[in-house]
């Protein structure tokens, strides 16, 4: 029996085929703040697989004072979903990763030796505070470096502190980092100094990955809006993205 029922498909030009997968999302149910339960997960899903997308690496945050997911609470979230999706007849791929707040906590994990949560390989996501600036990134980035991990920073573009200084993305990588820049940024959804210094990042250059960082119904509704997919054909239509993993 279903779980729900189908909706009419959206329309999309080409939806989302140049992006091979989505390796960034919440869509693991109950463990952080994006889908609260099984049945919204799947509702989600579903409305990305119809707009093209077949593969997802869902990457629930791992933040010390908020959301201490560990591989275990993160495996267990997957293969519920998993199970949920296979019984729904819902043929589409689900991974999970994690998406690393770069905190005393992460650090600690780093230092002990903890397993980390890759997307595949030794590549992480990681992300940022979006009200302080970073200290010590160079000996952040140091350390996962030698501990041969290799970082992607998740959303460069939604952090504040860099919109005066758009040398800082050319900055990360060289200290290491690929950069992901969310889709939602583009179409204005975080405000016009967000979607500016995504267009920038993508302009550049200096864009390794792309990913919807989807969370809710509402950034789902803005994902596939036909305007919305006019703006990603722009500037991302002509490449292909996370085909590597």
């Amino acid at each position: 029996m279903r779980l729900f029922q189908p909706k009419k498909k959206i329309p999309s030009y080409r939806g989302f085929s140049w992006l091979s997968q989505d390796i960034h999302s919440h869509l693991l149910p109950g463990i952080d703040d994006g889908s609260p339960d099984i049945d919204t997960s799947l509702e989600l899903l579903r409305s990305l697989s119809e707009a093209g997308i077949q593969k997802f690496i869902c990457t629930p945050h791992v933040i010390g004072d908020m959301y201490r997911n560990t591989p275990e609470t993160i495996n267990d979230s997957l293969s519920r979903l998993q199970k949920a999706v296979r019984e729904n007849g819902m043929p589409m791929e689900l991974s999970a990763a994690a998406e690393y707040m770069l905190d005393d906590h992460f650090m600690e994990l780093l230092r002990s030796k903890q397993p980390l949560m890759t997307l595949t390989k030794n590549y992480i996501l990681t992300e940022l505070s979006y009200s302080t600036p970073p200290e010590k990134l160079e000996e952040i980035s140091f350390e996962i470096n030698i501990n041969n991990y290799q970082p992607l920073m998740a959303h460069p573009e939604r952090y504040p502190y860099y919109h005066k200084n758009y040398a800082a993305y050319t900055r990360l990588k060289e200290l290491g980092f690929l950069l992901q820049v969310n889709l939602l940024s583009l179409t204005g959804y975080y405000g016009k100094s967000v979607a500016k210094a995504a267009k920038y990042i993508l302009e550049k250059g200096l864009a390794d990955f792309v990913g919807t960082d989807l969370h809710h119904f509402k950034h789902l509704n803005v994902l596939t809006d036909t305007s919305s997919i006019e703006i990603f054909e722009q500037y991302l239509g002509d490449k292909v993205y996370n085909h590597f993993l």
